[in-house]
């Protein structure tokens, strides 16, 4: 019976001890420091020495040793002595110190291995002590170790085949969570507390002959931008990708450069470049661009002594200071980066993105004969040129805007390394310092472009909330959208053991999440993009989630820290059907209820405001599952790898009114063998049959009613209000155009089968109840809106129609709480001025998908290059059309459509869905295989084509074009028919 209890103690007891915080109690209770908020956040025993002292570290030791020690004791109660056990142990012990406690679990390791086998122990630290005394580096002693003491342990224990294979698990385990979690042994020793000054030096190796550096510390390692600056960190990083960086040597603030001068010993034949590389420098906050000295042609140890004084000496100069002051940045200090001057043939900068236009594709390149430092010193005006890379899946092309002397084929060269740079860096704009020597093109230095953060993409945002928003439905989309999206990476990136947020959760501000940029809504790429590597995921999750795109490999690492918090939002996941059942019955379906049983036209203002409220209390529980249950089943169709095709959307709105729709028209038909289309209605009301036809027309109408051309934009008249699209809609189904033979078999099979049952057709369900809620919901509030609007156009305080959408909900809540008379005074003027601006973003038609900054500037006409007179989107509904285009940018003069009509909209929401029924493709600017109107068209059997930039403006009416719904192509033609 022991021997199962022992495992249990091993699996569950050995990872809790090992994740126990007493070092963090330890400190906080001493020092009142939180240690997961300083340094590198790590919970260590290098980190209590550093932040807390020699008690509070000798203190960390004696809690750190009992646990090892404790973790083989426990296990001796059920194994024998020195058994292997001990060992599995340990590697619980750690793996719980590591993944819980946030620390490597050295100290666990040394003490309970004395435990379990002294002899070992002491062979071991005699060996590691004379090589630490000898070679004075802490990184090869640790290392070394991991490989000596699985090593004495097969000499010494050669016949226990388990023992050794344990040994062997937990050096490995130790050496790749060395490479994983940052040391604050590194960290600056003049910044640790004063006592323990001395000890951190002769351990970090700082102290060898008192004067020399224990290592060279060059760009082919990985470095830690907190200690050798973001210029170094990123140079290293780019340099172990495969792009040629000019060899280097960074000198940390706290290291001694005699060594490192004496190694380098530069000449004529052999110049250096000495440069900056300050803490906070080139970083997303801060370029600091020509704050700090750069020195060049170094060609002696003396004149490297001296550059390396005089850039050091740069961050305190008073312009230098009085920028990070401006800046709200901390003083921190300067490493020095020493490199391989580079003989430039030509030099340049590189712009992935324009920093003056602030939109667009092109890549901005200035370019000399010479060195760089002409380019970025500004005396001399260098050549100038745009360039746009595309890239397929095989190939890429490079075009030119531009000619001087330098060759063409180098400044494409430099194109591709922009736009390739700014890919890897997550679509961060870059600004790149390059030279070529004749024969390489050499990286100098990359950092953010800081003129251009944040970025804000359309891509998304333009389907979630499309067209142009007016300020209160914004008022109410934006809280509760960035509020739940708050709440599910809260959820992932908070600390799972009660510890509160995580470190990795700090500095993010979720309300910051979306934004108005000429009246549409973007998301911030950048942030989103950060929230996700820090969940472990990668940044282009978002877009995966809800437009099908391909996924990068996530951080291994980061993926694991956040473990506890994936699990968490899996466990919501897998009980999202039970809780929006339990939601549906006891909070939705009776708050509809109370909602359609109230006058709402006999309302005075304060109660409107309390119904108002109520809706608001519902659509913050809706908006979960508004967010959730899309995500759920796009999850799973990729999971399970489910083909479009084999899903059923009958539940989804607007699918259902479509299918209903065609069913009367199809009645209707029948009924009325000859008819004037604009006496269908009429026509109808002279016989009983027509009259059952139009009973069961209208309550198609009550039944969907609450549906609009823009489900989520409460300015936007319901089809309860607006009628006549619908009315449009039924009469030209009646016009003989029936859906095409393929789709019409696969409603049939969808009406006649047995629906398929599946997780992911569950989710799909959910996704479609979930919808239905939402936009009653949404119906209900802005019926309340306008009835409060009527009452104010009656009393004088609004002026015409429409007028309280241009108010948001705040000054809505104000001139009924509150009835500030100074606020009602320039009540006219502010409402005039916001319709205004609204009409004017309503005219700009060529809205940028990425904008730069928090003011972006007015939208420029694109200059996007396209080739062989094809357009690239997304394949969202297979088979190939060919017809004439017809560009439709609202819902407000629907035209006639017929099969050679191949439909080009800017996003397709639930109102656009009736017009699919009638044409023979479908062209979006906006969208992906998860929109409406690709869930239609595959209805239908329409191909649909979507996420093609900027189709509205470059296709025109009557222009002919073939579409291929599989592989996601446009082909344009020259052939154009007058309209």
């Amino acid at each position: 019976m022991f021997e199962p209890w022992g495992i249990l103690v091993i699996l569950i007891v050995c990872p809790l001890l090992g994740g126990l915080p007493l070092i963090a109690w330890i400190t906080y209770a001493l020092k009142r420091k939180q240690l997961s908020q300083v340094g590198t956040g790590n919970i260590s025993v290098s980190s209590a020495f550093y932040h807390g002292g020699k008690i509070v570290g000798i203190l960390a030791v004696l809690s750190e040793a009992f646990k090892g020690v404790a973790a083989v004791l426990l296990t001796r109660i059920f194994f024998p002595d020195g058994s292997s056990w001990e060992l599995l142990a340990l590697i619980a012990l750690v793996i719980g110190r590591y993944w819980i406690g946030r620390g490597a679990g050295t100290t666990n390791v040394v003490w309970g291995f004395v435990v379990h086998d002294p002899l070992v122990a002491i062979f071991v630290s005699f060996f590691a002590g004379i090589t630490f005394t000898i070679l004075q580096s802490k990184k090869l002693v640790k290392f070394g170790v991991l490989l000596l003491f699985p090593l004495f342990v097969a000499l010494l224990h050669f016949s226990d085949i388990p023992r050794i294979f344990a040994a062997v698990a937990l050096a490995g385990l130790m050496g790749w969570i060395y490479t994983k979690i940052p040391d604050d042994m590194k960290l600056p020793a003049q910044e640790a507390q004063t006592e323990s000054q001395a000890m951190l030096e002769f351990l970090r190796g700082d102290v060898y002959d008192g004067l020399r550096q224990r290592t060279m510390v060059s760009l082919d390692e990985e470095l830690n931008a907190a200690i050798v600056g973001e210029k170094a960190a990123t140079l290293s990083q780019i340099k172990r990708w495969g792009y040629p960086v000019p060899k280097g040597w960074v000198l940390a603030p706290i290291d001694n450069p005699e060594g490192l001068t004496e190694f380098l010993q530069p000449s004529e034949l052999s110049p250096l470049v000495v440069r900056s590389s300050a803490i906070g420098e080139d970083s997303e906050q801060a370029s600091a661009a020509g704050q700090y000295e750069t020195v060049v042609n170094v060609t002696s140890s003396e004149a490297l002594q001296s550059a390396i004084a005089q850039v050091q000496a740069s961050y305190n100069h008073p312009s230098a200071i009085q920028y990070r002051r401006d800046r709200g940045l901390n003083d921190t200090a300067m490493a020095v980066l020493i490199q391989q001057q580079v003989q430039s043939v030509y030099s340049g900068v590189a712009f992935s993105r324009d920093p003056i236009t602030q939109q667009g594709d092109a890549i901005i390149i200035e370019a000399l004969p010479g060195s760089a430092t002409q380019v970025v010193s500004g005396k001399v005006t260098p050549e100038q040129y745009r360039a746009f890379v595309v890239e397929t899946e095989n190939s890429y092309s490079v075009q030119l805007e531009g000619e001087g002397r330098i060759p063409q084929s180098l400044i494409k060269q430099v194109a591709y390394l922009a736009y390739r740079l700014e890919k890897r860096y997550h679509g961060t704009p870059q600004d790149i310092e390059w030279s070529y020597d004749g024969q390489t093109l050499w990286v100098l230095q990359s950092r953010p472009i800081t003129t251009l953060l944040p970025m804000w993409t359309r891509k998304i945002a333009a389907e979630v909330i499309p067209g142009v928003i007016h300020p209160l439905t914004w008022s109410i989309n934006r809280p509760l959208t960035c509020g739940v999206w708050g709440e599910f990476f809260t959820l992932v990136l908070g600390d799972a053991f009660g510890n509160g947020k995580a470190k990795r959760a700090l500095g993010l501000d979720f309300a910051k999440t979306a934004t108005l940029h000429y009246s549409r809504a973007y998301f911030n790429a950048s942030l989103l993009g950060d929230i996700f590597l820090r969940m472990g995921l990668p940044p282009e999750s978002l877009e995966f989630l809800t437009r099908g795109a391909k996924l990068s490999k996530p951080s291994l690492q980061s993926t694991w820290e956040n473990l506890p918090g994936l699990g968490k939002l899996l466990k919501r996941e897998l009980s999202l059907e039970k809780d929006f059942k339990e939601d549906y019955h006891n909070r939705f379906i009776p708050g509809l209820s109370q909602l359609a049983q109230s006058d709402i036209d006999s309302l005075e203002p304060a109660k409107l405001l309390a119904r108002i409220d109520f809706i608001l209390e519902l659509l913050r529980h809706g908006t979960y599952y508004s967010i959730l249950a899309p995500l759920s089943a796009a999850l799973r169709q990729a999971i399970f790898r489910v083909k479009d095709g084999q899903i059923d959307h009958s539940v989804t709105p607007e699918v259902a009114a479509l299918r209903s729709l065609s069913a009367i028209a199809t009645d209707a038909k029948q009924v009325l063998l000859e008819f004037e289309p604009q006496q269908v209605f009429e026509q109808l009301k002279q016989t009983p049959q027509g009259e059952k036809i139009l009973q069961a027309f209208n309550e198609l109408l009550q039944d969907y009613g609450y549906l609009s051309e823009v489900g989520t934009d409460i300015s936007v008249p319901t089809w309860r209000e607006n009628p006549q699209m619908i009315q449009q809609m039924f009469v030209q189904l009646m016009q003989g155009n029936e859906p095409q033979a393929g789709a019409k078999d696969a409603i049939n099979s969808i009406f006649a089968g047995k629906r398929k049952r599946s997780f992911v057709q569950r989710r799909v369900d959910i996704k479609g109840r979930v919808t239905e809620v939402y936009s009653r919901l949404l119906a209900e509030l802005r019926w309340s809106f306008v009835a409060l609007e009527k009452i104010w156009l009656e009393s004088g305080l609004l002026r015409q129609t429409g007028d309280i959408f241009f108010l948001n909900f705040d000054e809505v809540r104000r001139l009924i709480v509150d009835e500030d008379s100074s606020f009602i005074e320039q009540l006219d003027k502010l409402v005039e001025f916001r319709r205004s601006q609204f009409v004017q973003d309503s005219e700009i038609i060529q809205i940028p998908l990425l904008v730069y900054g928090h003011t972006p500037p007015h939208p420029l006409a694109p200059s996007e290059l396209y080739s062989d007179q094809i357009l690239q989107g997304i394949g969202a509904s297979h088979g190939q059309a060919e017809g004439r285009v017809k560009v439709l940018r609202n819902l407000q003069d629907i035209p006639d459509i017929d099969r050679d009509t191949i439909l080009v909209v800017p996003y397709t929401d639930s109102g656009w869905a009736p017009l699919l029924l009638r044409a023979g493709g479908l062209i979006a600017e906006a969208g992906g295989r998860l929109s409406h109107g690709a869930i239609v068209a595959r209805e239908y059997g329409i191909p649909a084509v979507m996420d093609v930039r900027g189709a509205t403006w470059i296709l025109q009416d009557g222009q002919r074009v073939r579409i291929d719904g599989s592989r996601g192509i446009v082909e344009l033609s020259n052939d154009l028919r007058p309209e």
